[in-house]
């Protein structure tokens, strides 16, 4: 890249000085709304943020963690984890899963590009399965892209298809589930009435069956792969809408952990395990529920549980789920090329970095910081940590989760002195938030205020730097309101929790002894989103950011 003119080395910053130690928090599914009884952020006693809050306008503002503002479609969709680090540690924006798809499938380009090829070969003679997440939620998957990929792989020769359904009830309403199936049956009855032998094969919720994430429970993968590959589960249905709403009918049942079902005849045989010689798609955009799939479908030297049955089939993912690990090695859409990440440039300048949270976050403030890399830029100058995560519980029932653990990691790396910039993630708000428990949200909140009073602490003892900020919003509404802003209420009169992130926008403080006298936030950058985070994080530490990034949102003024 030298005869380019390229460099990563970035110029000196005219008014802040280089070697201040920051603490980049990241309080995960942290969102700004309006105080009622249904925020949990205002109901917690949270001091420390409290107290951040009243810095407003120069050391406190909000941010736009949704949207167009992290490379989404419209400003109708959520923001997510995943997308937001991206933003925070690329310093631009990028188009985004859900973008990359609906452009690919609005062109026509997904059809003509290798991945589908590859599958293609598979369509005169075997079956074309595909598996995910049966939702308009916009955060895994999205319905009309299923039902577009359908239409589009019947158009070019599938002639048997099989889909395997996992229901929802996370990102949207808990009991959507069977509209969504009642659409997807009607869209292959469309397809049987042309010949083309199309039905759905097996299903289950999406935290009980197959979607999984970061190695957290290899069952739930196992649940999934005997369904759809051994065509064997503990319901037998004729009928999907039917085994939906059966099951729906247990004590306590919800959309997210519905059993695992197949699909079978007349005679009681499954319609559709995935059996040599078939194609297999993972029709998911998102990627941290679908790497663990991808890997049993994908690998032969493969030791997380016993397949029973590997079946030699053409696997692609609808992208790319983990650039690093190149998996799955066949996809049907490119994935965003991420580049000169702040983080690159950063270890590129000499600042050490310490990165640290647990096991369901770990790889958002890594992977997902650094443009969807896996491991060290330079291992001499990074440090990355994984404290693991509780399992085998839902998170309502431990809501402090690690976030002291990780406060306390965080505090020892500051106080080290061996590093420039201390990131973390605290999961509380997002992980405790997606249970629907107001009360152990509440408790969430409050202890991710301590963790952030402990680094805080620390940052006061070194003389260093603060940004303390959010990846989206979750915690701050957990109820769903018509459209006048009130709760929505159940045909039974009773709320409607939200269990989902949200479109609030995130805040976004700096501050501590290292900062220099007359740095503020900027007030002519009332847009701002997560991606002007970066340049701001790479002023503190006394650089220019690269041109191209979005502007930084601070200013040094006197």
């Amino acid at each position: 890249m030298g005869s380019s003119g390229f460099s990563w080395t970035l110029a000196d910053h005219p008014r802040l000085p280089k070697g201040k130690t920051i603490a980049l928090v990241v309080l995960d599914g942290w969102g700004e709304a309006k105080p009622d009884q249904y925020n949990c952020i205002h109901i917690a006693e949270t001091p420390t943020m409290d107290s951040l809050k009243k810095g407003a306008p120069e050391k406190w503002r909000l941010v736009r963690a949704h949207g167009t503002a992290v490379g989404l479609p419209t400003e109708d969709d959520m923001g997510n984890s995943e997308v937001g680090h991206n933003a925070l540690g690329a310093g631009r924006i990028f188009a985004q899963g859900a973008k990359l798809v609906d452009s690919a499938l609005a062109s026509g380009k997904i059809y003509d590009g290798e991945g589908f090829n590859y599958i293609k070969e598979s369509f005169a003679t075997s079956t074309l399965h595909l598996i995910g997440l049966l939702s308009d939620g916009g955060v895994h998957s999205r319905l009309d892209q299923v039902q577009l990929l359908l239409k589009g792989s019947a158009e070019h020769g599938a002639k048997r298809i099989r889909v395997h359904i996992l229901t929802d009830g996370r990102d949207v309403l808990d009991g959507s589930s069977v509209g969504f199936v009642e659409i997807l049956e009607n869209d292959l009855a469309g397809l049987r009435a042309k010949g083309i032998d199309a039905q759905i094969a097996s299903g289950g919720g999406r935290m009980y069956v197959t979607m999984d994430r970061y190695e957290n429970d290899w069952e739930v993968v196992k649940r999934g792969w005997d369904a759809q590959v051994l065509g064997e589960a503990p319901y037998q249905f004729t009928s999907a809408v039917e085994a939906v709403k059966k099951l729906r009918q247990a004590p306590k049942a919800n959309d997210q952990y519905l059993p695992p079902f197949v699909i079978v005849d007349d005679n009681g045989k499954p319609v559709g395990p995935i059996v040599d010689g078939d194609a297999v798609v993972t029709f998911n955009f998102r990627a941290d529920r679908m790497v663990m799939i991808a890997k049993s479908l994908e690998y032969e030297d493969f030791d997380k549980f016993d397949r029973v049955r590997v079946p030699k089939i053409r696997y692609a993912g609808m992208l790319q789920y983990d650039g690093e690990l190149k998996l799955p090695s066949r996809y049907l859409v490119s994935p965003p090329e991420i580049d000169r990440t702040s983080g690159e440039y950063l270890v590129h300048n000499g600042v050490r970095t310490f990165a640290c949270s647990e096991t369901v976050k770990f790889g958002h403030v890594t992977f997902f910081w650094n443009g969807n890399r896996s491991g060290y830029f330079n291992p001499e100058l990074e440090e990355y940590v994984e404290i693991p995560s509780d399992s085998g519980i839902t998170f309502n029932v431990k809501p402090k989760m690690k976030a002291l653990e990780i406060a306390e990691k965080a505090r020892d790396a500051i106080l080290s002195g061996k590093f420039d910039q201390v990131r973390v993630n605290l999961p509380n708000g997002d992980m405790v938030g997606h249970t629907g428990d107001i009360e152990a949200t509440v408790v969430a909140c409050k202890v991710a205020d301590e963790a952030v009073k402990m680094i805080l602490d620390a940052i006061e003892q070194v003389g260093g730097i603060y940004v303390v900020t959010a990846d989206h919003g979750n915690a701050e509404d957990m109820v769903k309101r018509n459209k006048t802003g009130q709760p929505q209420l159940d045909k039974s009169g009773n709320i409607q929790i939200l269990t989902s992130h949200t479109l609030e926008p995130v805040p976004v403080a700096i501050g501590g002894p290292g900062l220099a006298p007359g740095a503020r936030f900027r007030s002519d950058v009332p847009n701002g989103g997560l991606a002007n985070i970066a340049a701001t994080v790479m002023n503190l530490h006394g650089f220019e950011a690269p041109e191209d990034y979005e502007p930084t949102l601070i200013e040094v003024v006197g």
